[in-house]
């Protein structure tokens, strides 16, 4: 009987762990999005992460005013990438994204973990993005 509450622990404890791993490690999706970068800051009550906020637009009108949009939260956690981002507020950028299946509170408020930045070549905004 104490082999099989032995075997029965070990099997409990790796079945465990592979949902830990697949739940807040395994990376679900990735891939890239582009936007104006709206909003980005540190915050948090207990544990403060970087959380940002992108517009992704698909339709533009002849103005240069983005019409049909939705948001893109994301969240940062290299200190690099961060500052890059709170450089970038204002401007349209391109960021590389890994989602995972559940979020860790010390890691972000969001699922899309941004890993890395860069300004957009082609800005459908022109030279004066829109400000919301």
């Amino acid at each position: 009987m104490k082999k099989f509450w032995s075997w029965f622990l070990f099997i409990l404890l790796l079945i465990l762990a592979a949902f830990i791993y697949w739940k807040f490690f395994f990376t679900y999706s990735e891939g890239y999005r582009a936007g104006l970068l709206q909003k980005f800051s540190k915050k948090g009550t207990l544990f403060k992460t970087y959380e940002g906020e992108m517009i992704l637009s698909s339709v533009h009108s002849r103005a240069d005013i983005a019409i049909a949009s939705e948001k893109f939260l994301f969240s940062v956690t290299d200190e690099k990438v961060a500052k890059s981002l709170d450089q970038s507020q204002g401007q349209y950028v391109v960021v590389h994204y890994l989602e995972k299946n559940g979020v860790l509170p010390w890691v972000g408020e969001t699922p899309y973990i941004v890993d890395s930045v860069r300004i957009a070549d082609n800005n459908p905004y022109g030279n004066n993005p829109p400000m919301n």
